[in-house]
């Protein structure tokens, strides 16, 4: 092939200009050379795998398919094959198809720990978690400084109650790529849970903003042996971190933290609390809103509902940069049995661009869409407590209400978070949380049905 100005390029190297705009997320560039590549060589095996990998990171799961199974035909030996298949079936819910292709690529290449790692990760998914543990053993048997692999043995032990386990392979975290950044440079240690002195510990959210609900929990179990410890967060969270008591200082950049003796990730504290399901800490509320929030959005909220409506709050997607998305968020029109109720009136909480997704709202119920006049998390707090149930998706919000002690339904993907356990329509993280579980994979028929019988 001919390169820039003329210069011939071999079919290799074109391969992996694309991998590396791939790798580098340029992939619009990726899918143009592509494309291009593939008109001059429309059978070739790795070709068509390549661009199908580009197709499915572009968001076009039908033809990614459609290339990746036709290099498969022509080569059915090459492990990598499988192996990456694996993943684009089982992001397409085809999880029979996916387990197939795992085991194919682990047959192929029994040595290969990223096939073992895969394996795992379909296993999660169809919930099947001793095979899942006993792939993910492998993979680190394997490569024992693979970090993913380490991850998911620790999503598998916390989704099963094993949470003992679960937690020294959750501090494999830190390890992954996406992780870059989110601890301090330093030569200080990890806090061990002893006494420091007053004001010498730093507390960092690491993670997103309904983890750092989740686990602010801890804070004060922090403060009682490291008195007034200062809180690294996000811009966003402070204003509801804020409150919980024992803090010292909250801090958003990393040079105003002032020195520390030990530091430690607020995901870390249930390991060094020794948490286990039993012992929990579920003091709710522990976030409280602004009452003079609470009085505004009230009149508001009275102002807005017709008379006698009971109030049901309403979130339906997350962000779509979470890794699990595709997953747990679904389209407003999906909550259909619920707006066919004359009896309620539907007040979105939703934030983010599917606001827009109202704008085909049809349903005897009333929608009240708040979402645009939310400015943060304390507005969504307030606007919580004038409602009379919450239905949301497994997203930050969830966590808000959970912690303020607001009830809640929630609906979960069949293979859920591992914070939500498996088998259970309540939480020991949440008691006023009631969990809806899809009954079939990417399946959500039913669920939606089941809260509104229960309202």
């Amino acid at each position: 092939m001919s390169g820039a100005a003329g210069v011939k390029v071999t079919l290799g190297e074109v391969l992996n200009e694309i991998s590396a705009y791939e790798r580098d997320g340029k992939l619009e560039d990726a899918e143009a050379l592509a494309e291009r590549v593939l008109r001059a060589a429309p059978e070739h095996p790795h070709v068509l795998h390549l661009s199908g990998i580009v197709a499915y990171r572009r968001g076009k799961i039908p033809l990614a398919i459609e290339r990746m199974e036709k290099s498969l035909e022509l080569s059915p030996t090459v492990a990598v094959y499988p192996r990456n298949m694996c993943e684009i079936y089982r992001g397409a819910g085809r999880l029979d198809d996916a387990l197939r292709m795992a085991l194919r690529a682990v047959e192929l290449a029994p040595d290969d720990s990223r096939a073992h790692f895969n394996h795992a990760l379909i296993r999660y998914e169809r919930r099947e978690l001793d095979d899942a543990l006993a792939a993910a053993d492998r993979s680190i048997a394997l490569d024992p400084n693979f970090p993913e692999a380490h991850f998911e043995r620790a999503e598998v032990l916390l989704l099963g109650g094993r949470l003992t386990e679960g937690w020294e392979s959750y501090e494999w975290r830190f390890k992954l790529k996406q992780a870059e950044g989110m601890l301090p440079k330093t030569d200080k240690p990890q806090w061990d849970g002893g006494a420091l002195p007053e004001g010498k510990l730093l507390i960092v959210a690491d993670q997103g903003f309904g983890d750092c609900i989740q686990f602010g929990r801890y804070i004060p179990w922090a403060a009682e042996r490291a008195p007034k410890p200062v809180l690294a967060c996000s811009g966003d969270l402070v204003p509801i971190l804020r409150q919980i008591p024992g803090l010292g200082r909250i801090v958003t950049r990393w040079e105003t933290t002032g020195e520390f003796d030990a530091y430690i990730p607020l995901s870390g504290m249930p390991r060094i609390a020794g948490t286990t399901i039993e012992t929990i800490p579920a003091a709710i509320p522990y976030l409280h809103p602004d009452p003079a929030k609470i009085t505004a959005w009230k009149q508001r909220l009275d102002a807005l509902t017709p008379p006698g409506k009971k109030r049901i709050g309403l979130v339906w997607a997350g962000r779509p940069t979470h890794k699990n998305d595709r997953k747990r968020t679904v389209k407003l029109d999906q909550f259909a049995p619920l707006f066919a109720r004359a009896d309620l009136a539907i007040v979105t909480v939703q934030k983010g661009d599917q606001i827009a997704q109202v704008g085909t709202y049809f349903g005897a119920a009333p929608l009240i869409n708040l979402g645009p006049s939310i400015s943060d998390f304390t507005d969504t707090l307030a606007i919580l407590q004038s409602l009379d149930h919450l239905v949301t998706i497994d997203t930050s919000v969830a966590h808000l209400a959970g912690a303020s002690g607001i009830p809640t339904s929630v609906i979960l993907p069949y293979a859920p978070d591992w914070r939500w356990l498996l088998d259970r329509d309540d939480t020991p993280w949440y008691p006023s949380l009631h969990l809806y579980r899809q009954q079939r994979p990417y399946d959500w028929s039913g669920v939606i049905d089941r809260i509104a019988a229960a309202l």
